[in-house]
């Protein structure tokens, strides 16, 4: 019986051995899934490292307002339809910028390390330098929806008394005498001149290959533009354009510029975010950029940027107390700005490579 039992015994131990075999493999293989998860965070870590280190004195501002209004749309989260959505693409836009600052700097480093650049190093320092127009568009087009994320109601009246107070008329009812077609397209002119005034800063400063001062007026522009829009989101005005409509004896007839902004109007226009007039703030601060940088630029623009800020009230889209706002925030936008630019890491290493295959030329004023 003691024989059969240490028989029993060692066909048990026998029959045991096996599956020590695939408890060992599941423990390897548990092993191996913690240690490429753990890589693959590291990796994650490293790379948002990286790109933080490559992001400059724009991006500082530019993902601060985004994480603002995100937080803002997490606290006054029953003001808005879907706001989750919207949370979301802040994330979305905010790795977007991150993730264009990561590759350009790698872009750069591989440049360097080979002495010239292909179409891959010119593509990326191209859209890294030229990124931020795009992203004024997307926060100013999704005030649409924030307008009244912190107060239900219009606060136009305010303004209308301001005006009236100031002036002692309604200044958009009263430029109406003087309307003609003539005049109305000259105005309507100088309003899309506001288009134009950043890229034509920038891109002198582009060509010249002087990125200080290209980032420079960026980030003049990005501050300007996001004390404006947190303005916009606790205190929102919609415009004359609504707010007296009916008050005008006949729209504002006029010639092919008229048609145009008729057409950007009707399918662009963001109703709200009226005050402070970001179109004001915007070329005002462009303006501080010129005058600092390229001084004979700034007198250039100079009687553009005023004619624009008559038209937005002759057009209808501003009250005179909105292009004061613009002109305020214009104006701090590029004091701090330029606070913000003495930090020793406002410009990147990457910002400041010279794209290969160009002449490097010496940064001049003239």
């Amino acid at each position: 019986m003691n024989r059969d039992l240490g028989r029993y015994e060692g066909n048990a131990q026998t029959i045991a051995m096996p599956a020590a075999g695939p408890v060992a493999h599941d423990r390897a293989s548990a092993a191996g899934v913690t240690a490429g998860s753990e890589r693959i965070v590291d990796w994650i870590v490293a790379e948002i490292t990286a790109a933080r280190a490559a992001s400059g004195a724009f991006e500082w501002v530019a993902l601060g307002y985004l994480g603002i209004s995100g937080f803002l749309m997490v606290l006054f989260r029953e003001n808005l339809a879907h706001p989750w959505r919207l949370v979301a693409m802040q994330c979305f836009v905010a790795a977007l910028v991150l993730a264009l600052c990561r590759m350009e700097a790698r872009s750069a480093e591989f440049t360097r390390r080979n002495g010239r650049a292909g179409f891959a190093g010119r593509f990326w320092h191209f859209w890294r330098h030229w990124y931020p127009h795009l992203f004024f568009l997307f926060c100013f087009e999704e005030l649409g929806k924030l307008v009244h994320l912190a107060s239900p109601g219009w606060q136009d009246a305010k303004l209308i008394a301001a005006d009236y107070w100031l002036t002692g008329v309604h200044p958009t009812i009263w430029m109406e005498q003087f309307a003609t077609p003539a005049r109305n397209d000259f105005m309507q002119f100088a309003y899309l001149t506001y288009f134009i005034y950043l890229l034509v800063v920038g891109g002198v400063l582009y060509y010249r290959q002087d990125w200080r001062g290209y980032w420079s007026v960026m980030t003049y522009s990005v501050v300007a533009y996001g004390i404006g829009y947190v303005i916009a989101i606790f205190f929102p005005i919609e415009s004359p354009w609504f707010s007296l409509a009916g008050s005008w004896h006949a729209e504002l007839s006029g010639g092919p510029f008229t048609a145009a902004i008729n057409f950007i109007e009707h399918y662009g226009r963001v109703r709200g975010a009226a005050f402070p007039s970001e179109h004001v703030a915007g070329s005002f601060a462009a303006l501080w950029g010129a005058w600092r940088h390229r001084r004979w630029l700034f007198w250039v623009l100079l009687p553009l940027v005023l004619c624009m800020c008559v038209s937005t009230i002759w057009g209808r889209y501003h009250y005179v107390v909105d292009i004061l706002g613009g002109i305020t925030t214009g104006t701090l936008g590029y004091f701090i700005g330029r606070s913000i630019m003495r930090r020793q890491d406002a410009v990147t290493t990457a910002q400041d490579d010279v794209p290969a295959g160009r002449e490097i030329r010496t940064i001049a004023r003239f």
